[in-house]
């Protein structure tokens, strides 16, 4: 499946070919194998040496990476517009903040002076900005002590270490 994540202009964001995991209360898992190719808009295309999994939440401002050791970040949580799924596509705005757990249990709010600027550059409307925020702050809040990001993900991270993308 293709995952394309875009900026609130429509600009093209984040993409990459991911395999379809399974699906959960929590949503649709998406995963790749280690050195597996993604692409930051037109920018060159950089590889991923661990393995990797996100999670589509259904109706969620949203969504989750979930990566292999050695990688420092083990969840990192895009800000976003909730998912739209279509056949072999899932899409989403990308709103800026981020929330990151490291692998030693900090978490941290990431790009919070982006979210306000781009507030005014793009004219993000308030029910986007408030929405964005509660999940921000949801997030934040649960990121480290609830599920999905206790242990619901490794049953998916351990597919995705031994899938190839045939």
């Amino acid at each position: 499946m293709r995952a394309v994540y875009r900026k609130y202009n429509e600009s093209l964001h984040w993409h990459e070919w991911l395999l379809n995991l399974g699906e959960d209360e929590h949503g649709l898992w998406l995963g790749a194998p280690p050195n597996n190719v993604a692409q930051r808009g037109e920018e060159p295309p950089v590889v991923a040496p661990q393995a990797h999994v996100v999670l589509f939440p259904r109706g969620q401002w949203w969504t989750a990476s979930f990566n292999d050791r050695p990688q420092k970040t083990e969840i990192y949580c895009d800000i976003t517009s909730p998912v739209e799924f279509s056949a072999g596509l899932v899409t989403m705005i990308d709103l800026d903040l981020d929330v990151i757990r490291r692998r030693n249990g900090t978490v941290l709010i990431d790009d919070e002076d982006e979210f306000a600027e781009h507030q005014v550059k793009y004219g993000y409307p308030p029910e986007v900005i408030a929405s964005a925020q509660a999940s921000c702050d949801w997030l934040a809040a649960n990121v480290a002590v609830s599920e999905p990001f206790v242990s619901a993900f490794k049953p998916y991270l351990d597919k995705a270490r031994l899938a190839t993308m045939d």
